[in-house]
């Protein structure tokens, strides 16, 4: 039996729990801590058990997953107390916070997994890339692929890229948002009712995704799929191309990894 404690009872850590009481039923028990009880107690019926401190969490562990924000890591790890860890196997899925700085704040060359997940894990539709560091074993690293994994995909990368992934999936569902959004207005401004725009947008989002990963063609083949010589597919994208899609792109991407950098300093 699995024993995972979440310190911090959001949302993130509420999807990943939620997903593996359902995906390794039997397997695994869960314990929770929070500043705010309320919030552990709200995964009472997954059987999560909760703690009165971190401390009195990472005790009972096998694998504690910090799910609060880069921001309050000095607070919460000051309030473990010494409570001994050298067995457990500590997760993070805070961006910018390195394997280092975790090792430096227990104060022992702990087993760490890096995890950089995303919020569709709310909807059972993530997408988690995640990396073991030394001496974390592998099949401690496959248990923890297993519990994410509950709740989408989970691609292993190397641990010095935990920051440059983040633009790729942490923060792109953001990024696709905001361009959903300008598409739906769109449609509202050329009467198209709001609910019909997001409905046929979010469609075509889905199939299109489908094509990139199950066609066998790349994403240049895929765009001359759709477009015929002199239609209206050639126009937009003339559009977009004059407006430079591409280098915003890239300039979101670039803003995106130079700031998880700078929240690991």
């Amino acid at each position: 039996m699995i024993k995972l404690g979440a310190i911090g009872c959001g949302n993130m850590a509420t999807a990943i729990i939620r997903g593996a009481a359902k995906g390794m039923k039997g397997k695994i028990a869960f314990a929770g801590y929070d500043i705010d009880p309320k919030k552990a107690e709200a995964l009472s019926d997954v059987g999560l058990e909760a703690k009165a401190s971190a401390a009195e969490l990472v005790e009972w562990s096998d694998y504690v997953l910090f799910s609060v924000k880069p921001q309050n890591f000095p607070e919460m790890f000051a309030s473990l107390n010494g409570a001994s860890g050298k067995d457990k196997v500590f997760i993070s899925i805070a961006a910018g916070i390195t394997a280092e700085a975790i090792k430096t704040a227990l104060g022992f060359d702990a087993k760490v997994v890096l995890v950089m997940p995303n919020t569709p894990l709310l909807v059972g539709m993530g997408a988690t890339a995640m990396a073991p560091v030394e001496p974390t074993t592998r099949e401690e690293f496959e248990n923890v692929k297993e519990i994410f994994g509950c709740a989408g995909l989970v691609c292993e990368i190397p641990a010095d890229k935990l920051c440059e992934v983040i633009a790729l999936n942490g923060s792109s569902p953001a990024f696709l948002y905001e361009y959903a959004k300008g598409f739906i207005r769109y449609g509202e401004v050329n009467g198209i009712p709001y609910e019909t725009g997001l409905k046929l947008f979010c469609q075509s989002m889905r199939g299109a995704a489908d094509m990139m990963e199950h066609s066998g063609k790349d994403v240049e083949e895929l765009i001359q799929m759709v477009s015929s010589k002199g239609g209206t597919t050639i126009a937009g994208l003339e559009g977009l191309s004059e407006m430079g899609l591409q280098k915003a792109v890239t300039r979101c991407c670039e803003n995106c990894t130079k700031r998880a950098y700078e929240l690991s300093k």
